[in-house]
Formats: C-alpha cells, sequence, structure tokens
C-alpha cells in the first residue's frame, strides 16, 4: 500500500486534480460522480497497470488495499464507458508535454536517439465502426516516436489501425535525433530524403532488399565482433533503386539472426550500431504493449 500511495503521488504532481478537472471540461463531460471521478478512475487504470490486475472484477476487489475507495466492477466499468476517449487523450499530451526535459546521453553518437514504433489496439466491429481494421474487429493504433534517453515519448499520432506506419513517420522524424526505425519505415525514397535532408537514421531494411554496387569500408572489428559485412551501396533494383549511397551494416542478433540494417553514421563502428539496435530493439519491446485487444 506504501508503494501506491507513493506512485499516485507522483502521477499527481504531473497531472494534478485541476488539471483533471480541466480535461474533462474541455471534452464537454459532465462528472457528476463525487466518490468515482474521472481522477479515481485515472487512480484505478493506472494502478491496475502498476499491479497488473487481470480484470474489472479482480481489480475491484484489490483497489481497497492499494488506498483507492472501493467499488462494485459494474460500477467501474460503467464510469469507464461514460467518461469520452478525449479526456485521456488531452492528460495523455499533456504528460508528454511536461516530461520534455532534454538528458543527453554521453556515447559515441553525434545525437541523441529516437525510436519510431507503434502499437495497435483492437475492439469489435461494433465499438468503433468508424475504425475497421481486420475482420470483425475495429482498431486504433498510436505511433510513437520514444527518446531513448529518458524512455519517454517525444510525440504520439494517433490513426485508425489499418494506416500504414511508413507514411507516419513524416510526422515523426526530427533533425536533431538519431531515427532508429524498423523495417516498415525502410522506404527507399524516405532513406534517400533521410540522407539529402541531414536527418540522422538507422533503419533495417528488409531481407529482399537487393545492395546494389557494395563496396567495402575500411573497418578494424574487434575479435568477438557479430559485424558480417560494412559497406556502402545503393539499395534495390533497376525499377526501384536509391538515387543516394547509403552505408549498410550486416550483423547477427543475440539470437544468431541476420540483421541488416542502412544508415548515414559514418564515424560510428559498426560494432556500436549493432550493439545500439539490439539494445534498442529490447527497449521497443518492453514499451510497445503489441496488437492489444479489449
Amino acid at each position: 500500500m506504501k508503494n501506491s500511495t507513493r506512485f499516485l503521488s507522483f502521477l499527481q504532481s504531473f497531472l494534478s486534480p485541476e488539471k483533471v478537472t480541466q480535461a474533462v471540461k474541455n471534452a464537454g463531460y459532465q462528472d457528476t460522480s463525487r466518490q468515482f471521478s474521472v481522477q479515481w478512475l485515472l487512480s484505478f487504470w493506472t494502478l491496475s497497470a502498476v499491479h497488473r490486475w487481470k480484470s474489472y472484477r479482480s481489480g475491484a476487489d484489490l483497489a481497497e488495499s492499494t488506498g483507492l475507495k472501493s467499488a462494485q466492477f459494474s460500477r467501474i466499468s460503467t464510469k469507464a464507458a461514460e467518461v469520452p476517449y478525449l479526456v485521456f487523450k488531452e492528460l495523455f499530451h499533456l504528460l508528454v508535454s511536461q516530461k520534455n526535459r532534454r538528458f543527453r546521453r554521453q556515447l559515441a553518437f553525434p545525437k541523441e536517439l529516437l525510436l519510431l514504433d507503434s502499437t495497435t489496439v483492437t475492439v469489435g466491429e461494433t465499438r468503433l465502426p468508424w475504425a475497421p481494421y481486420n475482420g470483425q474487429r475495429a482498431g486504433v493504433k498510436l505511433h510513437v516516436a520514444l527518446r531513448e534517453t529518458e524512455h519517454f515519448p517525444e510525440k504520439v499520432v494517433e490513426t485508425i489501425g489499418s494506416l500504414h506506419d511508413g507514411p507516419i513517420s513524416e510526422q515523426l522524424v526530427h533533425p536533431d535525433f538519431i531515427m532508429i526505425m524498423d523495417r516498415a519505415y525502410g522506404k527507399l525514397e524516405r532513406l534517400d530524403r533521410f540522407k539529402t535532408g541531414s536527418q540522422s537514421y538507422v533503419v533495417r531494411l528488409r531481407d529482399n532488399v537487393y545492395l546494389h554496387e557494395p563496396r567495402s569500408l575500411r573497418r578494424h572489428p574487434s575479435e568477438d565482433s557479430g559485424v558480417i559485412r560494412d559497406i556502402s551501396c545503393q539499395l534495390g533494383t533497376p525499377q526501384n533503386r536509391s538515387q543516394e549511397r547509403h552505408r549498410v551494416v550486416v550483423f547477427k542478433d543475440d539470437e544468431g539472426r541476420e540483421i541488416r540494417v542502412a544508415t548515414d553514421l559514418m564515424e560510428v563502428s559498426g560494432e556500436q550500431i549493432a550493439q545500439m539496435c539490439i539494445k534498442l530493439a529490447g527497449k521497443l519491446k518492453s514499451f510497445s504493449v503489441g496488437s492489444s485487444k479489449i
């Protein structure tokens, strides 16, 4: 209970009751319940995530032990359905904007790292008829630019679940960062624009991307290096080929899988790029909830 109380106090230091009340007002919602307010629901959802409660029913049984007022699980479910999502959307963006202090890690990289990834939340098709996703499901997607040093979003864009990740990356890139992106963002035209526009990047390539006219870069790998190739080349076939030459580092990850990444970073070793990708892939995995269902 002590840790839960401390966590709620920490949350309220960023999202005070006054700020929650203002968000409720901005969304046009009348929060008439004194006992089970939006502030109470926010605290309940936060603690349910921290303690990994499995359902409203189990959370209702455990809420009182964390310092929250007890409630029937049906009352919690009803309250959750009543409150417009715009309330929590505004609170989320407010939280992101307040946690925007810039701390740069002292690494051998010229800029801070920014990770791009997305997560999709699906529901029954009748609950979000305006967001058809797959089969009888509807879905919304969060496209997140995550600051590596703070493990906190720099920017978030919300779309329907069926929208492809690639085009949304145009809204998330930032010249002050090195963008770390997976295969969904590796369109060749986009990589060319990154390079000519001085946008630093490390992008994983699809397995079928052809490496045209590879030229080996003079490197001195360490004895325990997992780097297989370190080259510069054009990317793609004659029908679809990059105009610019990109550096490509090929390495094996911790599970022995061969990974190929394209980058504009020339003053960083292949081993550093490989380790950066391996470590940051782990951070993305822990941050993203994947394809969630409600």
